[in-house]
């Protein structure tokens, strides 16, 4: 049995800048696959003053995979410019289950949210 949801959004993304001790802030989604099958994703970014964009991911069966906002082998050439406000949003023809998380270096956090999925 596959588990999860195959639409995930997060409305709150923004690729941190450097913070205290130039600590790199960064941002990733990660994305579990629990069934059997690979999960093809589209991923969508949304923006406040410019038009949606879109790409395609995978995950393996019954894998984990973790797509770094700020690196182009996980995002390509649609990596946000820094402290750009977007939400992101994971279509997958399976179920699987996704979190966002961002380093936040302005105040030395991490933390995670799961978004709202259908």
């Amino acid at each position: 049995m596959a588990y999860g949801k195959k639409v995930w959004v997060f409305p709150d993304a923004e690729l941190p800048p450097k913070g205290v001790n130039l600590i790199p802030g960064h941002e990733s989604i990660i994305i579990t696959n629990t069934g059997k099958t690979t999960a093809k994703i589209k991923v969508t970014l949304f923006f406040t003053e410019k038009e949606p964009v879109s790409f395609f991911s995978e995950v393996e069966a019954e894998r984990v995979r973790c797509l770094r906002t700020n690196q182009k082998k996980d995002f390509g050439d649609f990596i946000p410019e820094i402290g750009e406000q977007y939400a992101i949003m994971l279509e997958s023809d399976v179920p699987v289950v996704a979190q966002y998380g961002r380093a936040e270096p302005r105040e030395v956090n991490f933390y995670t949210t799961p978004g709202y999925c259908e």
